[in-house]
């Protein structure tokens, strides 16, 4: 194989891998939305850091990373702001995303007796598909240029 063969098939490997992840992305965003309405604000809430966590992710296989093992949507944000510095203005977002990934399925995630479904409310879930929307949205914008 040619090097420019070489190099144009690993271009659509890093091409179908970056759309994978925004293709689940919106899908959990879309969960996530489904999730709310049912009642089940816990879960509306992680599946919201979900869609957040794989968009990004999305973004950086974009830029041709590969081992991306963190699932802190704000060192996500971080990573994905040294290729584009608008993501910066998403840390508060990011941060209030993190605080939904272990609390929201593990009943001692909580304080006190109360279990995740009983914990979150609808308030807490649209807040983050919210949050999850406008990352997913600025993940696809930088992703389309």
């Amino acid at each position: 194989m040619k090097s420019g063969e070489a190099l144009q098939q690993l271009c659509y490997i890093i091409n179908v891998e970056e759309q994978r992840w925004l293709r689940q992305a919106e899908k959990d965003l879309e969960s996530a939305r489904d999730s709310a309405k049912a009642g089940h604000y816990e879960w509306a809430c992680f599946q919201s850091q979900q869609a957040a966590e794989k968009a990004l992710k999305a973004f950086l296989y974009s830029k041709g990373l590969r081992a991306i093992l963190t699932h802190s949507i704000r060192e996500l944000v971080l990573d994905c702001s040294k290729y584009e510095s608008d993501f910066s203005n998403f840390l508060s977002q990011a941060k209030v995303l993190d605080t939904y990934y272990i609390s929201t399925r593990y009943p001692n995630g909580l304080v006190g007796n109360e279990i995740p479904a009983q914990y979150y409310s609808e308030e807490d879930a649209s807040q983050c598909t919210n949050y999850a929307g406008l990352i997913l949205r600025i993940v696809k914008r930088f992703m389309s240029s």
